[in-house]
């Protein structure tokens, strides 16, 4: 199955009444949350907010749209057993979402890629590697050094930590969601990472933790 043209068709068929973007949105959104949420032991004040954020994004759609998001997802999970990619900025792309109007455009993969291979030339094989994104996108650049230290035999699941941030919402919840499936320790924050970087006691409702910085996977 090629998972990455059913979510970009998915997409498409929903579209109609909300445009590609929004319904990219609404996706990546909802599995953010799901994602956060299902990993929060504490069902605090922000754990409820969320839930309700979720909820009123879910009502816009019908049952079936909805059961169509979730298998989105699902084929998103596909994607990364078969390869690394930027994946979301590739569907971001691809589904007609990247315009002039909105702004947004994804450094294509390869370049990640490359840039990724100089930065690992420089530093070698290291006992722990932090990673700080200050302008994420799609988290494309962390992904890209994520498989070179796959090529080279080191286990970036357990060697890597990273700290992203990113003023989009979208940058946020698409590096977020990516990094969580390819099971990497990471914090995600929205905001301008010039005038306010992420540090201790950041506001918690900007902040996502993947499942494997919160334990979740081990």
């Amino acid at each position: 199955m090629d998972y990455e043209k059913y979510i970009i068709d998915s997409i498409n068929t929903i579209s109609g009444r909300y445009t590609p973007y929004q319904v990219f949105s609404d996706w990546i959104t909802m599995t953010a949350i799901a994602i956060q949420n299902s990993c929060t032991m504490n069902h605090g004040k922000l754990y409820e907010d969320r839930e309700s954020q979720y909820k009123s994004i879910a009502s816009k759609y019908s049952k079936n749209e909805l059961k169509t998001i979730c298998n989105m997802t699902g084929a998103l999970a596909g994607v990364f057993e078969e390869r690394f990619g930027d994946i979301l900025g590739e569907i971001y792309m691809k589904s007609g979402c990247g315009s002039k109007q909105t702004g947004q455009f994804f450094t294509p993969y390869h370049l990640s890629y490359t840039m990724a291979q100089l930065a690992f030339s420089k530093e070698g094989e290291k006992e722990r590697y932090e990673l700080n994104e200050p302008s994420t996108g799609g988290g494309g650049s962390i992904i890209a050094f994520a498989q070179i230290l796959k090529e080279n035999g080191i286990n970036y699941q357990r060697k890597m930590h990273v700290v992203a941030q990113d003023l989009d919402w979208n940058g946020v919840y698409m590096t977020y969601i990516q990094l969580s499936l390819l099971g990497i320790k990471a914090i995600v924050a929205q905001g301008d990472t010039l005038h306010k970087p992420y540090e201790k006691g950041y506001e918690e409702r900007l902040v996502f933790r993947t499942p494997a910085e919160m334990g979740a996977l081990l």
